[in-house]
């Protein structure tokens, strides 16, 4: 199937969802998803909310906002409220389903409350192959995938996004910040506030694509292989140094492997994941 017969599938699958509320995040995705409901559905059929918890960066949600309004789509924000949930905060392997959980049966109320046909998620063909619990918390509560189910993959997703001119087309996947704490380390607001201050500072510094992984009293850094001599050379090194101590870390470490998706999951074994998936 070519990216053109994709994206005119995705166009009818639209079609067919009715008044649609879209899970939305402010990421290559959920923009893309958006943008593409607003054009097919007309924007008076479409509602974007987004969860401004603790864990979304306020830029990512600023960001986010923004473009909605420029696409001349209602927004509305919730508060899933997931930290006052112990099976969330706990940060096992199943997080990312009770995160999603409190989400969606959050969105469904809404949509119900407002007369939106499906609640829409934007999920695509390749998050169905990595380990993702969230995907569970979907099917629990009947939220679709149009972007999965047109078999759109994430380049698939960049090239439209850049043919649509949205800001988003090339921007770094993005990830909720919880997705930095190591599991089985409580997640709490002063975890989440340690992780997006450091990762505002790092792009400050001209990093693009990165992470700040949090073990405690260990702040971990992963960029791409090609930035590792710039963190390590001067003034660089040393005001990286200061400013994660400022923050409350005791040790600043450089992963040697550099930059990698979800690389905390590499701390799961396969029992984990099967039983997550």
């Amino acid at each position: 199937m070519t990216i053109d017969e994709k994206y005119d599938l995705l166009r009818q699958i639209i079609k067919k969802l009715g008044k649609i509320l879209v899970a939305y995040s402010g990421g290559v995705d959920s923009t893309f998803l958006l943008k593409v409901c607003a054009d097919t559905l007309g924007s008076e059929n479409v509602l974007a909310c987004i969860a401004a918890g603790a864990s979304l960066p306020k830029s990512q949600l600023d960001r986010a906002i923004d473009i909605a309004k420029n696409m001349q789509v209602d927004i509305e924000t919730v508060q899933p409220a997931e930290l006052t949930d112990t099976a969330y905060s706990a940060n096992k392997a199943d997080r990312c389903f009770h995160c999603k959980s409190h989400l969606y049966k959050l969105l469904n109320g809404i949509a119900e409350e407002k007369g939106y046909t499906n609640v829409v998620c934007g999920s695509n063909l390749d998050d169905f192959d990595d380990f993702r619990p969230g995907n569970r918390a979907g099917k629990k509560f009947n939220i679709k995938c149009p972007l999965a189910e047109a078999k759109l993959t994430k380049p698939d997703i960049r090239q439209l996004s850049r043919r649509l001119n949205l800001s988003t087309a090339d921007i770094p996947a993005s990830p909720c910040l919880a997705s930095r704490i190591s599991y089985g380390m409580e997640i709490t607001k002063q975890k989440l506030k340690q992780v997006e201050e450091a990762e505002e500072f790092l792009k400050t510094l001209g990093f693009v694509e990165f992470r700040l992984r949090h073990h405690d009293q260990i702040a971990r850094l992963e960029v791409r292989q090609a930035d590792i001599a710039k963190v390590i050379q001067e003034p660089t090194r040393q005001k990286i140094v200061e400013k994660l101590k400022s923050l409350g870390f005791k040790f600043v470490a450089l992963d040697l492997e550099g930059f990698r998706s979800g690389s905390l999951n590499e701390l799961l074994s396969e029992e984990d994941k099967k039983k997550n998936i």
